[in-house]
């Protein structure tokens, strides 16, 4: 199964809140590609292997690693670190698709976050793209869904910057302000960002093509998070979401809905679910994240009005249609 599609079903299994709440959960989760849509999808997926890794559109020119210093984990960050100044990078922490071990599924889009003066580190090899090697062939049998990293995993790579951008002699050391902290992730990778999201240093969450289980439907039980734990919120959120045909729609819909205690957005395309990662630099998906990160950890004001104000940014791009909610009047 190639990555997208095993994403898109253990979102299936995050399901819609009304199937949830309506029905018991089928026999078998995976649902059925007609031949031209396996075909399409698996077309898709050769065409993005075979992309070259890019370094961004911001400032600084980005790379992937895998940093020896940090095993099971792949860093983005900018390519020439003497370029960068005191306190200049912030951090993301990024929960990947599926949960899986793959750091280099969303390589396109975490290339371009780091781009803007960001370390972003996934958790994982590099196991998909340029420079990957190949992952272990999947037991035979029916497919089964096994949580391949943890939250814990994420906020591992977390500490690991902070302890470089403290350690005399790293590359990092005095680079990163530890103030400008976030936590993000696609689909299941979503669920292990919100559940760092009570994280007192954490500034804020992005949920990509994602939502939460409802709280009597847990599907995948080593995600210990459910719609209760948007309670734990402390911060600011988005959530970007692929329209009506992404599986995760709904669920994020729901949780939007349900969030009254602290600033919220739900930003959406037609990019269906995870469409957007397949393409250059992360598509309008990669522009979202990154001008919601300016705004929130740097403080921005040309991002700040890409969002908020009668004419904002995001607002009058008609490919998107946003709301948002519990922010002080403009």
């Amino acid at each position: 199964m190639n990555r997208i599609f095993v994403t898109a079903i253990l979102t299936l299994l995050m399901g819609s809140t009304a199937m949830a709440q309506n029905a018991p959960p089928p026999m078998s989760p995976f649902p059925q590609q007609t031949p031209e849509e396996k075909a399409k999808s698996d077309a898709d997926q050769a065409a993005y292997a075979k992309m070259p890794d890019t370094e961004g559109t911001g400032a600084f020119a980005a790379l992937k690693e895998a940093d020896p210093g940090l095993p099971n984990h792949v860093v983005y960050r900018p390519k020439d670190l003497s370029k960068v100044g005191k306190g200049q990078l912030g951090i993301v922490g990024w929960g990947n698709g599926g949960c899986s071990k793959d750091g280099a599924g969303s390589r396109l889009y975490l290339a371009e976050i780091a781009s803007y003066g960001y370390v972003v580190v996934a958790p994982g090899g590099i196991f998909s793209g340029p420079g990957s090697t190949a992952l272990p062939p999947r037991p035979p049998g029916p497919p089964k869904f096994v949580l391949e990293t943890t939250a814990a995993d994420v906020k591992a790579g977390i500490e690991w910057v902070l302890a470089e951008n403290a350690r005399p002699g790293s590359a990092y050391y005095g680079k990163i302000d530890p103030a400008k902290l976030a936590v993000a992730g696609f689909s299941c990778g979503g669920g292990q960002a919100m559940d760092l999201g009570s994280d007192p240093r954490v500034k804020t969450v992005i949920m990509q093509n994602s939502g939460m289980f409802p709280d009597d439907k847990n599907f995948l039980p080593d995600l210990k998070v459910s719609k209760a734990t948007l309670k734990t919120l402390r911060t600011p959120i988005i959530y970007i979401l692929g329209g009506p045909k992404d599986i995760a729609y709904p669920n994020g819909m729901d949780d939007f809905s349900r969030i009254d205690h602290v600033p919220v957005v739900v930003v959406s395309n037609d990019a269906g679910h995870g469409g957007d990662f397949l393409r250059p630099n992360g598509g309008p998906s990669a522009k979202v994240a990154v001008e919601w990160l300016e705004w929130q950890l740097r403080g921005d004001k040309k991002a700040a009005a890409y969002f908020t104000g009668k004419d904002c940014g995001i607002c009058t791009d008609k490919q998107w249609t946003v709301q948002l909610k519990n922010f002080p009047a403009q």
